[in-house]
């Protein structure tokens, strides 16, 4: 991304910028407010769709709307904008920091996978100061374009890829949207007797936002098609050992697939029973039992990597407890 021009103006005795951005590969393809959501870190969103909206944004000396897709060789006027009005991003706090320093499961120059702790949002808003993709750019500010490929619910742990460039973005995207491309498998402790004939989940999820702004998915006919793979891995008395291979990816597909077949996931507040997550506490659960084991997908070179992250400690001691040792 190079800048080619850049003018000063005076606003409150702070000298700001005319900047003229050309677009490179790494940088295309993606929406124009995305765009500069992302360059013009803490400047409110209104604002931005505002410059926008005036024309104040051009790419190409032309106005623009909001959902144009930048291509190579593009030149981005952007107008002079006070980052200062907005509040300046919550650092998270050292221990955060430190988790993921430890959490690496693979990195090379184009792509970071992390085994996410329990907790810990993808991204920040609803309230939230910041969440892992945040914490990771203060992590690694040498990375000016890391991006999350792909989603994990705040209490899930386990495998989370980012894209460390737009290409490799853009790569695995296509990846996600192909059937079969990308293998998720993931890890869940289930109340009562899984039968090992029950194999396949296919029911329709519908998502519904509350009032309170909470997500809620349930299986209705009218919702998309959704599919999910079982296999028993350990039995427990009355908990199973599950592992989920979805084939569709909607938002909580596991836990209502699991609580659709009549075995809720362990320590599931939003879907789970309330005295069953009451008793699991006697075994030392105190999060939701649903860990991304691994993934696999096919590089931009054709080779398949797959990666896979390890129970969290918390997780396999729950596993002690209920095998007795």
């Amino acid at each position: 991304m190079a800048v080619e021009d850049e003018r000063s103006s005076q606003d409150g005795g702070e000298a700001l910028r005319v900047r003229l951005i050309t677009i490179d590969e790494d940088t295309a393809d993606q929406r124009i407010d995305n765009y500069l959501l992302r360059v013009l870190k803490g400047v409110p969103k209104t604002r931005i769709y505002r410059i926008v909206r005036k024309g104040e944004v051009r790419v190409n000396k032309k106005r623009i709307t909001a959902d144009y897709r930048l291509q190579p060789g593009d030149v981005v006027r952007i107008p002079p904008v006070r980052v200062a009005e907005a509040n300046a991003p919550a650092r998270p706090a050292d221990s955060v920091i430190a988790q993921l320093e430890k959490a690496v499961l693979y990195e090379d120059d184009q792509l970071l996978i992390i085994n996410k702790p329990s907790g810990l949002a993808v991204h920040g808003g609803s309230g939230l100061s910041y969440g892992a993709i945040e914490a990771l750019r203060q992590l690694r500010p040498e990375n000016r374009t890391l991006e999350l490929v792909h989603r994990l619910d705040r209490d899930t742990s386990g495998c989370l890829v980012i894209a460390k460039r737009r290409s490799m973005l853009r790569h695995l995207h296509n990846q996600l949207q192909q059937k079969g491309k990308v293998e998720k498998l993931y890890h869940a402790l289930v109340v009562g007797k899984w039968p090992a004939r029950k194999q396949l989940v296919n029911a329709p999820l519908l998502k519904n936002v509350l009032q309170s702004g909470e997500r809620m998915v349930r299986v209705h006919v009218d919702g998309k098609k959704s599919r999910t793979a079982f296999r028993v891995l350990d039995r427990f008395p009355n908990m199973t050992l599950v592992e989920a291979y979805p084939i569709t990816g909607r938002t909580h597909q596991i836990r209502v697939h699991c609580l659709h077949a009549g075995h809720a996931i362990a320590g599931d507040e939003k879907y789970g029973m309330d005295e069953d997550n009451q008793s699991q506490r006697q075994f030392g659960l105190k999060r939701l039992f649903l860990h991304a084991a691994s993934i696999q997908f096919e590089l931009p070179d054709g080779r398949l990597l797959k990666v896979e992250a390890p129970l969290p400690d918390e997780l396999l001691e729950v596993l002690s407890v209920l095998k007795g040792e």
